[in-house]
């Protein structure tokens, strides 16, 4: 009976660099001679791509509101946990997922306004009982993570949630941080003010920690 595999999430408001640590990690965990399955939300799958679209750079998401907003994640999660989560984890595989249901609970529950207890069911249903092994938190002052979206250089337009004022960013920082202490056996939080490389070597000493030996080929 093959063993089940390792889900590993990456949260973060915008500009964390989150991105950065997880592909350096799906490269180190190749390199050590793990199967490692790379995804992110919303997307991961044909479905989940064209959600996203709509989500973060369709001209007529202007007007969504909060609730068509949270059930549209939904379905590129819902689709996301089914099409390649539960079978790479079956397969013994790691998965390594830029954002998953936290990002829903502070996005569109803590900063929208949704009610805490419809987002927590909603989040339950989509991910029909995979959760994360461990999620890794990128926490970062707002501001320093909105200077550094403007010092991008050939990144793509600013979606949906980056063009949001400073508020909604304040009040997502502060949901992860609540997320956190609510859920410390889970949630790893890390100072993203750091250099990409304390932050990488910091991230895989607390995962070789609890997974024993991870990063070792």
């Amino acid at each position: 009976m093959t063993k089940r595999g390792i889900f590993i999430t990456f949260e973060g408001g915008e500009g964390c660099g989150k991105s950065t640590q997880i592909a350096r990690l799906a490269r180190a965990l190749a390199a050590a001679g793990r199967e490692v399955v790379l995804t992110r939300e919303p997307g991961g799958t044909p479905i989940g791509e064209q959600i996203r679209h709509v989500l973060q750079y369709s001209r007529d998401s202007a007007g969504m509101t909060p609730e068509a907003e949270l059930l549209l994640f939904a379905a590129s999660r819902a689709q996301l946990v089914r099409e390649v989560i539960q079978p790479a984890l079956a397969a013994g595989k790691i998965v390594l997922s830029d954002r998953f249901l936290d990002s829903t609970t502070v996005y569109q529950g803590a900063a929208r306004s949704n009610p805490a207890d419809a987002v927590a069911w909603i989040n339950q249903f989509a991910i029909a009982q995979v959760l994360p092994d461990v999620t890794l938190l990128f926490d970062l002052d707002v501001a320093v993570g909105r200077a550094r979206l403007q010092q991008r250089t050939g990144a793509p337009e600013h979606d949906r949630m980056e063009n949001e004022p400073t508020a909604f960013h304040e009040a997502v920082r502060a949901g992860y941080l609540d997320l956190a202490r609510a859920e410390p056996q889970r949630v790893i939080l890390l100072d993203a003010a750091r250099s990409p490389d304390e932050i990488y070597a910091d991230l895989t000493n607390r995962l070789n920690s609890r997974f024993h030996g991870l990063l070792e080929g």
